[in-house]
């Protein structure tokens, strides 16, 4: 038993461990409004956004895209997502959310990285 608790102890360390998600910034209410980011949380007014980091503008299952989103080609990298965020109409023109954005560069920041923490 000793050996086993001893042998699991020096291998724990090199098991990869999922980070756990960042803080929900305060800012983020304003998303919460319409979007969810629990996963397996239904879409809401718009799409679910747990896990969107790295995926293809458009691509979350169930959700009715505009179609200048669809064809965006988006890949919601850290600077594609923060630039969204803040001038969502001016990064995808045509894009149904409705929302004028956040020009706070650092509000912008925690948000974008409050969503791609969601894994």
């Amino acid at each position: 038993m000793i050996k086993t608790v001893f042998v699991a102890a020096i291998l724990a360390p090199a098991l990869p461990v999922a980070a756990a998600p960042l803080p929900k910034p305060a800012i983020f209410g304003v998303c919460a409004a319409c979007h969810k980011t629990d996963k397996g949380a239904p879409n809401g007014i718009g799409p679910n956004l747990f896990g969107i980091g790295g995926a293809t503008a458009g691509a979350v299952p169930g959700f009715a895209f505009s179609p200048a989103m669809k064809k965006s080609g988006i890949k919601w990298t850290r600077p594609n997502l923060i630039k969204f965020i803040q001038s969502p109409q001016a990064t995808v023109p045509g894009t149904r959310m409705p929302f004028m954005g956040l020009k706070n560069q650092q509000s912008a920041e925690q948000v974008a990285d409050y969503i791609l923490s969601l894994k």
